[in-house]
């Protein structure tokens, strides 16, 4: 039981590898609180855990690079990638402050330290001083963050800023498929971005992980999204 009596529960990811050879096998835990019958930033959405598989199978490709997660909710992601060696910074909306206060939560309930990862209210399609404050991104992430039509040119807007002062840097996202009348590709012309679909068949299969059960029946797609 957390505070005010909501009902949380603690959601245990296991990220492995099979040994081969010489090679012994590597694996990390990480919890995840949760709130029960909570929404959006106090839950983890079948996006999250597919794309900190990739991430964990990118692994070697972490240490010392600095990764901004956007909408960072129970920040399963980027939690994963402080763990891997990456310096993160987890953004939740400026406006919900219970939604920072969980971020928090996650990143105490993993042992990191500020010094390995910080947390800022950023606000999609509001340039406050903390997006001005970031600093220098290699990789930007984001998991479910697609799931309301109304904001995605906010997210879009968002992404365009971050990229144009980090042009070698790309927006890694991924999203479960609610319409297939939703698109984003007219306003990543707009905003001068191109995307790339990433295959993820595989991803889990070296260490035995099917991921189709992580999607939990949902159609789940992975963007690359860069500079045009």
């Amino acid at each position: 039981m957390s505070e005010g009596g909501v009902v949380e529960q603690i959601k245990k990811f296991l990220f492995k590898t099979k040994s081969s050879g010489n090679n012994e096998s590597e694996y990390l835990e990480i919890l995840i609180p949760e709130q029960l019958q909570a929404s959006y930033s106090f839950y983890t959405w079948p996006s999250a855990p597919i794309l900190a598989w990739f991430l964990w199978e990118h692994r070697s490709e972490l240490p010392g690079k600095h990764i901004v997660e956007l909408g960072a909710g129970t920040s399963l992601p980027g939690i994963l990638a402080a763990k891997c060696g990456a310096t993160v910074t987890l953004t939740e909306s400026a406006v919900l402050p219970k939604s920072l206060e969980h971020v928090r939560h996650c990143c105490d309930a993993n042992g990191l330290s500020p010094s390995q990862v910080r947390v800022v209210g950023l606000s999609w399609g509001l340039f406050l001083t903390t997006t001005f404050n970031l600093g220098c991104i290699d990789l930007i992430i984001g998991s479910d963050c697609f799931y309301d039509p109304s904001v995605f040119e906010d997210i879009i807007v968002t992404v365009a800023f971050l990229l144009d002062y980090n042009p070698e840097a790309r927006f890694l996202t991924v999203y479960q498929e609610r319409s297939a009348d939703w698109s984003i590709e007219h306003l990543l012309d707009k905003w001068g971005l191109r995307c790339e679909r990433l295959p993820i068949d595989d991803l889990g299969r070296e260490s035995g992980t099917d991921i189709r059960e992580l999607m939990q029946d949902h159609t789940v797609h992975l963007l690359e999204i860069t500079k045009a």
